[in-house]
């Protein structure tokens, strides 16, 4: 049974009402204060270990065609790639991005399900070479790449992730 979500503000519950979040998904919690916006973000352990994330896509993510704006999608991206990517490393701690790749496929429109799959191509012991495929209600809207210098350390004992998007900005896998 899928589960439904709030979004972020009663003005765009009201505009997008709650979306169904297909099942198995549970939310991920992703830190910093700029990715409080772009939230809730949802993860799905597949088979074989590797992670599927998803988001639906609500009026606080689109432009004014009602359409994901790119700066969303460039932004799950690098969430994705760079989460996804250390997780898949088996590396703890925060990662940083080095550089981010996106090319636009095709437009996501409000309430589509948007959700990606990451793959590392390439490691050393401080870097990742990670790219994904994002779709959008099955077809494909984003083809992304990432650079990530990997964890040296162990995560401080306190404090949140990092945010998403610079390249001195780090997070925990």
């Amino acid at each position: 049974m899928p589960m439904t979500v709030p979004h972020a503000s009663a003005q765009s519950r009201a505009d997008t009402d709650d979306f169904a979040v297909p099942e198995g998904f549970v939310p991920r919690q992703v830190g910093g204060g700029f990715l409080q916006g772009v939230g809730p973000i949802f993860v799905k352990r597949e088979d074989g270990g590797r992670c599927r994330y998803g988001f639906r896509v609500g009026r606080q993510h689109c432009n004014p065609m009602d359409i994901c704006h790119g700066g969303m999608l460039a932004t799950f991206a690098d969430v994705v790639l760079g989460v996804e990517g250390v997780r898949q490393a088996g590396a703890k701690g925060f990662f940083t991005t080095i550089s981010l790749t996106t090319d636009f496929l095709a437009p996501a429109p409000l309430g589509a399900w948007v959700e990606a799959q990451a793959e590392v191509l390439s490691r050393s012991r401080a870097t990742m070479f990670v790219q994904g495929l994002f779709t959008a209600d099955g077809t494909p809207v984003l083809r992304a790449s990432g650079v990530f210098r990997l964890p040296s350390s162990p995560p401080p004992a306190a404090g949140g992730e990092g945010t998403a998007g610079a390249a001195s900005a780090d997070r925990r896998a």
